[in-house]
């Protein structure tokens, strides 16, 4: 069952020499992807980077040095806003009993959270292509406006009905946050730069997502619950105004935007967004409502699946103009291993925020705040991993030997937490999830730059939400399939458990629920309370095996990958409108 999902998860120059802006002589209103998107890996004949779709290149000041005052705005703005949404992707997990208790309609609430990552990760791709159409500036102003309004909508219901329908608005304006984060930071700066700032909003929104149960519990505890919803107005509001102040970019300037609407790849979204909805109402019943082998769970899921596969075909047949997902984006070696690490490593990385506190909870009987706080080692070792990776690949200008360092260090992590028992110390779960922590931090912020080597930066907005939407569809299947091999496992181990009232509740994937102190307070006979702790223990095991199989496969898919020389120029047409005499802050 998804019951939680990271999102995850997120617009100008800024480099002090000239850069180079490639021309095309298409008109403003024909669509960008008539033009062949060379990749840097395929042409024959041709240097890496050298155009060779016949464009004209012109050479053109770089918009602004990366020490500007209206750089770091942005960053500043863009890093708030990408706290926000990831605190709203957990937040509500602690405060939904409040929530359901206030509103009603229980049988609803799995879609008070999975509306969001819903929203969130079906219009992430359509963000990136109207980014590409419209510019940076407005489309992330109007994502913060959205995520907003959805904030005040869920703050305000007055029934369950309409707390979803501000969580669908919410989803969608974080959807384009988070994409507009990557792209903008990805306009900011050359690709072999872009690591180091990545690495911080990645470790911003990690912050975020394990902070977010911790906030929820302490407002429904001190507060109304409508305050986790209301907290992101005035906040939200204060990132617009930077946005609206500083993010002042160059962009398409023709009038006719009705000309431009219809550049939109409207039929492939339209199936993407039904597909996706499809799988994720699979996704969210299958192991809870229903087994996985009931037809409602087996029927939405084919759906689902036979939905993507009806998009790609369209993306690539010749009735699709201006496609979404353009299938060159996939195509050659770099790129399309890449894409598969990122997915890769969503799958594994994310099975330590959900897992680690039933851990936490189910054996050692943490409380869910002192749970919050144990997890805490893995934000405060991830983060400056991500931003040490970044700094790496500025200086070295290479990504593979850091990403299998990362995978690698994911491994023994994964592994060492398998040792993990009802009598472990402080200082094994500490010091085996920091190494899963350094892993997963290393590894991160090196996969877009990945994507984006063998590709042009023409396609920086799309390859940017396509990546997103990878990102984002592991994280579902992460929180998927190990919750699957954790319910399943507990199912064979619930022999053990002699009391037979105590082993029904923790029956058909009723244990990652019961997973609390609460729980295991309540069970007084100390001998069936050892049998129970013995089964998620055993059962938590299998799910670092699960995790340690997936970072296994992407150690291994980074021999795949070639190393392509990261470009030092920026290449944009949506740098910095730079102001006269605007002032440096350095």
């Amino acid at each position: 069952m998804v019951t939680s999902v990271t999102s995850t998860v997120v617009t100008d120059s800024c480099e002090p020499m000239n850069t180079i802006l490639a021309i095309n002589h298409t008109s403003a209103a024909e669509p960008e992807h008539n033009v062949p998107s060379a990749s840097r890996e395929s042409p024959k004949g041709a240097a890496v980077g050298e155009r060779t779709d016949g464009h004209e290149e012109i050479e053109i000041p770089a918009a602004t040095p990366k020490t500007s005052i209206r750089f770091f705005a942005i960053i500043a703005a863009l890093a708030l806003s990408g706290l926000l949404t990831s605190l709203e992707a957990t937040i509500t997990s602690t405060a939904l009993p409040t929530i359901t208790a206030d509103l009603g309609g229980a049988d609803l609430y799995v879609w008070v959270v999975n509306g969001y990552y819903l929203t969130q990760t079906a219009f992430q791709p359509l963000f990136g292509q109207i980014a590409d159409i419209y510019g940076r500036r407005w489309p992330m102003i109007i994502s913060a406006v959205m995520f907003t309004l959805g904030s005040g909508l869920s703050g305000g219901a007055s029934n369950i009905n309409m707390l979803i329908a501000g969580r669908l608005i919410q989803g969608i304006g974080a959807g384009g946050i988070n994409v507009l984060i990557e792209i903008i930071v990805c306009d900011l700066l050359p690709l072999r730069e872009r690591g180091r700032y990545l690495g911080l909003m990645f470790g911003l929104i990690a912050i975020g997502t394990t902070l977010g149960p911790l906030f929820g519990g302490l407002i429904v505890q001190y507060s109304t619950w409508r305050w986790v919803f209301y907290l992101n107005v005035p906040i939200g509001g204060a990132a617009m105004v930077i946005l609206y102040l500083f993010l002042r970019v160059k962009s398409d300037h023709t009038p006719d935007y009705w000309m431009r609407l219809k550049r939109i790849d409207w039929i492939g979204n339209t199936v993407f967004v039904l597909a996706m909805v499809s799988v994720l109402i699979a996704l969210s019943w299958g192991g809870s409502q229903y087994p996985w082998s009931s037809f409602r769970i087996i029927v939405p899921l084919v759906m689902g699946f036979v939905g993507f596969g009806l998009f790609l075909l369209y993306e690539a047949s010749p009735y699709c103009i201006n496609p979404t997902m353009p299938l060159h984006l996939f195509a050659n070696r770099t790129s399309g291993t890449a894409f598969g690490l990122t997915f890769l490593h969503s799958l594994s990385a994310i099975s330590v925020m959900y897992f680690l506190p039933v851990y936490f909870q189910a054996v050692l009987a943490a409380s869910p705040s002192r749970s919050g706080v144990d997890l805490l080692p893995t934000i405060l070792f991830m983060i400056p991993a991500a931003i040490t990776a970044g700094g790496l690949l500025s200086k070295l200008g290479r990504y593979r030997p850091i990403q299998h360092v990362g995978f690698a260090l994911m491994i023994i992590g994964f592994g060492l937490l398998t040792l993990l028992h009802a009598d472990a110390t402080t200082g094994q779960w500490v010091g085996y999830q920091v190494l899963s922590a350094l892993g997963t931090g290393l590894a991160l912020p090196l996969l877009l730059p990945a994507v984006q080597a063998s590709l042009t930066e023409s396609d920086t907005a799309l390859s940017t939400s396509t990546w997103s939407f990878t990102r984002s569809f592991g994280l579902i299947w992460g929180a998927t399939i190990p919750t699957a091999a954790f319910n399943n496992r507990v199912n064979t181990l619930l022999g053990r458990v002699t009391d037979s009232a105590i082993a029904a509740q923790l029956a058909d994937g009723k244990a990652y629920e019961q997973a609390t102190k609460r729980f295991m307070d309540s069970i007084t006979d100390p001998v069936i309370r050892a049998q129970v702790v013995s089964v998620y223990v055993d059962a938590i095991r299998t799910v670092w095996y699960v995790s340690m199989a997936f970072a296994g496969l992407a150690f291994l898919l980074v021999f795949v990958e070639n190393e392509i020389p990261l470009r030092k120029e920026l290449e944009t047409k949506f740098s910095i409108e730079e102001k006269d005499g605007e002032k440096s802050a350095s």
